[in-house]
Order: C-alpha cells, then structure tokens, then sequence
C-alpha cells in the first residue's frame, strides 16, 4: 500500500472522529428521576453561564437591615421556653468536639463545627424553619448566623453569650457523651453558587480563636505604636447612655455596608465592638467577604471592656458629681420661702417662674402668677423655654418633692441661680398669697442654653422615666415597712442640730447630706437594699433620693414632707 493512500485513511478517521465530537448528545429522558426526600428544589446554575461576583455590600446590607429586634439574639430564659414548647426550633451547636467533651451542650442539639457547616447544608432543615445556633461565647454562633441569612436561612437566631450565658443561667447541660450525628435531611438550596463558595472559604479557614479578642489585649494593641482603627457598630443614642471606647469611630451597624468609605485601607487593622458581640460577628463576616484582611471583633463587646474595668470615655462620673453638688449645697439648700418670691413678685422683680406640676393639678389647685407650667418629666426637654444660665429662676411642685429634683437637674447643667419654693404651692396657698385660677400662659420657646450634652442626657433619661409617686413615699407608709418582716434601712440626712432638736425615727443611719457621697462607708454596700431617705421638710431628701439612684442604688425613695410631716401626724419619734 502506498504512503498516500495511508495518509488518505488517516485523513478520514480524523474527520470522522470529529463528525462524531459534534453530533446532537442523546436523549436523558429514558428514565424517571428520583424525587427528592423533602420539598425543597435544588438550583443548580447551567454550566455555560458565567457567574458575576456578588454584590457582598448590598446583599449584607440587605440582611442586617432584616433582621429582628435584638440583632437576632435571644436569651437562654427565653430558648429553654421554646425548646420546651411543641414547635421547638433546630438547635445548631458549632463548636468543636473537644468543647462539647469539656463542657457539656444542650439538650437536642446537632453538632456542627464552624468550619464545616456549609459543607453539611443537607444535616440543616429548610431554609424558612427556625434555627438557633451556639457556640461558647456567641462569636461563631453570630458569624454562622450571618451566614447562613446571607444564603437565604430566614429564621436563623443566635443565642446570645453561646453556652456560657445558658449556664451562668443555670440552665440544664448535657455532660458525659456527645450528640448523636447529624443526619442529612434536606436537600440544600444554593441560589448564588459563587456567594456559597465565598461564604464557606471564609468560615472553613477560621484561625483558631475565631477573630475574637479579649478586652485586654484589645486595649494593649490600642495603646501600641501603631493602633487599629476602631470601629463602634452601637447606636448613636448606646454610646452617649453608656459612653465608648476612646478614638473610636462610631459606624451604626445598620450603616456599616452602606459606609465603606469611612474605613481605612482593606489591609489596615481593624477592631470592631458592639454591645454585647453578636453584632460585631456579623459585621466581621462580612467585612471579610468584601476582602478586609484583618478585621477583629472585640470579644464579649462594650459589655465586656467594662466588665474588665478598662477606661469608658463619654460619660459623667456621676458619684463624683453628686458628691461634689450635695457638699456645697449651702445653709437653705437652694430653697426659697414663698413670701419673698411674692416679694419679688409684688415689686415687679420677680424671677422665672417655673410650675413643674402636671397640667391637672393646675387646673384643680391655680398657680403662681407669671408662672410657665413645663411638668418635671418634660423639663429638660425644654430648655429652649427657659432664659439664660444665670437668670433667676424658681421652681416649684406641690410640696416641693419635685422642685427639688428639677432645681438640682437644672443646677448640675450650669443654672447657677435656681432656687425650689419651699414647701411648695401648698405652702404659697396656706400663706394665703395670691392665686391665679385657670392654666398658666404656654411659654415661649427661644434659643437653649449650651450645656454638657452628656449630663443633660443622664439627667433627662432619669427626670423622663420618673414613676408616678416620682420615688417618694408617705410617712404613713414608712411606718408600715418599718414594722415588717424586713424593713428598710433609714438615711436621715439632716444635721445633728436638727436631730438633736426635731429627735429621729428609731434605727435611723444619720449621714447630714453634705456628707452622703463623701464618706460612702454608712451606706449599704448592696446597691438593691430598700433605702428610704429622711429629712426635714422633704427637699433634702428628694435631692438625695435622686442622687444615690443615679449612681445605681436601685430601691430608695424619699419621705414627703420629711419630719415635720411625721411629727405632725404625732408618729412615733426618739429622742
């Protein structure tokens, strides 16, 4: 055979071959499929379509702005309720072995490790049923919430502060043997394949330690020669209540995706907090899949840097500034008698005149001529109806309970001449001076002073959630819980003059209030001991009632109208 017609036969298998590689593929439709063991589709992209990188920005802005009250959290008090009820959630632990091994789990759990749970979609339930996750402290159990949403888990909730919360709780542990393993039982949806990929590269190659820090080293590494940009994920009104971090930058967690240029280069450090560190977790997720390279959550939160006794900017040290403003009320106590505000009045002199009383009680009982009606809660709120800080200015209640609380909140924001109507309208009214019937003019508003925004907010937060007995109680009352089973402790902050001359209630504690704040050592050291306050007239110790429950004693109320109410009403008084 010659060379060429070789050549000839090769020539032709080639092109056969390739006639073959470019027929029609053969029908599938022979056989009828499997049908899947639970409802749900699988979507799987074709593989002649290219997929385009996902918007990680819009998509976990998206989810934050979705989630529930609490940034998806939940208390173990409330977990152990459903667990217990008939529509009990899938519960997700995602730590690892050896924890579960050391510290036991809860009840019902199925276990996960962080690494690997977008690698075990099949062991997690439909993607709209209820899933709460867990972890030790709440940092992965919030990452795998974040990620998990962001793949389309609607109902996924993490348990906040992860197994330790749930045992500080006192709640029931598992210990001595391990889960039973995850079964498969879904069939996974994965709508963005490229977004799923993103997702698990980043949770399955986790550090150890999980990107958490301790408050400690957090503050090392801020106080280094080349500190970490820190990133605030709290609330505008979170930070002024409870103060913040010195130099961080506050970036509302619901804006952070939607403010990316406020953060510094993508391989610059980063610390973020939150409150508690749920919020933190999410946001670090993210902030990784936009390609962040390190990015830091501080463990346990603002919470916790407080917990460790780190330095909190951003807030009045309230001790001092009650200790400071009770030592140098002088004799009188910034009190006024009603004759010389009539006085005033009469001669054409008179000052601001405040009525701190609820509009009611006005149209009942009259009120001060020229007086602007503005009650106590709403004070603080309306400084733009009040004139200049050295104005004369005189606040009065019905028996001065409440005056003295708004003359000592508008003192400590630089009023420097307040004075509170002794004894109150009542006392005007038994004077028999003048009284005006009907309600007062509405006052007029004009430019607020400039003051320490953040005392005006602490004296605002505690005027505006004042109860309705505004924490005062009737001598009658005191009696009562004087004779029962565990009474309270009485503070009698006038002075040894006045105790020695009016006499006192047995077992009273005597600290003159000049002194309350200074020598702290006669008050209870258990900040929820039941504490009622005793003076004089009352003025005294609305002021101290104030005071002490400002700086976080819980149950302490004043008596109204003090001693001379008591001895009036001819109850029991020691010599």
């Amino acid at each position: 055979m010659s060379k060429k017609l070789n050549l000839s036969i090769v020539l032709l298998v080639v092109f056969s071959m390739l006639l073959g590689a470019c027929a029609p593929a053969a029908s599938v439709d022979q056989a009828r499929p499997v049908e899947a063991p639970v409802t749900q589709v699988v979507q799987v992209p074709a593989t002649d379509v290219v997929q385009t990188q996902p918007d990680v920005a819009a998509l976990y802005a998206a989810m934050v702005k979705s989630l529930p009250t609490g940034y998806a959290s939940i208390k173990p008090v409330d977990l152990n309720t459903q667990l217990a009820s008939a529509t009990a959630p899938f519960l997700l632990d995602v730590r690892e072995a050896a924890e579960l091994q050391a510290d036991g789990f809860i009840k019902g759990a199925v276990n996960i490790p962080v690494r690997t749970v977008l690698k075990n979609l099949d062991k997690l339930p439909a993607l709209d049923a209820n899933i709460v996750v867990y972890c030790g402290s709440g940092q992965r159990g919030g990452m795998v919430l974040g990620a998990l949403r962001l793949l389309g888990y609607k109902n996924v909730i993490n348990l906040g502060g992860g197994l330790a919360a749930w045992k500080a709780t006192k709640l029931p542990v598992e210990t001595g043997s391990m889960p039973a393993d995850a079964k498969s039982i879904s069939t996974p949806i994965i709508a963005d394949k490229a977004l799923f990929t993103m997702v698990d590269s980043f949770l399955s190659t986790l550090p150890d330690g999980f990107l958490a820090l301790k408050a400690d080293k957090v503050a090392a590494q801020i106080a280094s020669v080349t500190p970490p940009t820190l990133i605030d994920l709290r609330t505008a009104d979170e930070r002024l209540n409870n103060g913040y971090i010195k130099g961080s930058i506050n970036i509302p967690f619901g804006d952070l995706f939607t403010s990316l240029d406020k953060l510094p280069a993508k391989d610059a450090p980063i610390i973020v907090y939150c409150g508690s560190g749920q919020r933190g977790s999410i946001a670090l997720t993210g902030l990784y899949l936009l390609g962040y390279k390190n990015v830091i959550n501080l463990g346990g939160g603002f919470g916790a840097w407080k917990t460790a006794k780190l330095p909190v900017d951003g807030v009045v040290d309230w001790t001092g500034t009650w200790a400071d403003f009770l030592k140098n009320m002088p004799a009188g106590y910034y009190t006024v008698k009603s004759d010389v505000v009539n006085g005033q009045i009469q001669a054409g002199n008179a000052p601001f005149i405040i009525d701190v009383r609820e509009l009611a009680e006005i149209e009942k009982s009259g009120y001060i001529k020229g007086a602007v009606n503005i009650p106590l809660r709403d004070l603080l709120k309306n400084l733009d109806k009040l004139p200049g800080l050295d104005k004369p200015i005189v606040v009065y209640c019905a028996i001065g309970h409440r005056g003295a609380m708004a003359m000592a909140s508008l003192r400590l924001l630089g009023y420097t001449n307040v004075l509170s109507l002794g004894g109150g309208f009542n006392a005007w009214a038994n004077a028999k001076l003048p009284v005006e019937t009907g309600t007062p003019v509405a006052p007029v508003a004009g430019t607020a002073a400039n003051v320490d925004p953040l005392r005006l907010n602490g004296l605002n937060n505690y005027l505006t959630a004042l109860p309705d007995n505004f924490y005062g109680i009737a001598d009658t009352d005191v009696l009562k819980v004087l004779g029962s089973a565990t009474p309270p402790v009485v503070i009698d902050v006038r002075t040894a003059d006045e105790v020695k001359a009016n006499g006192f209630i047995k077992g009273s504690v005597f600290i003159p209030v000049n002194d309350l704040l200074t020598d702290m050592t006669k008050l209870p050291a258990d900040k929820t001991t039941p504490i009622i306050v005793v003076c004089q007239s009352g003025h005294r110790g609305a002021v101290a009632t104030m005071a002490l429950r400002m700086i976080g004693y819980t149950n302490v109320n004043s008596m109204f109208s003090g001693l001379n109410k008591w001895t009036a009403d001819k109850l029991p008084l020691e010599k």
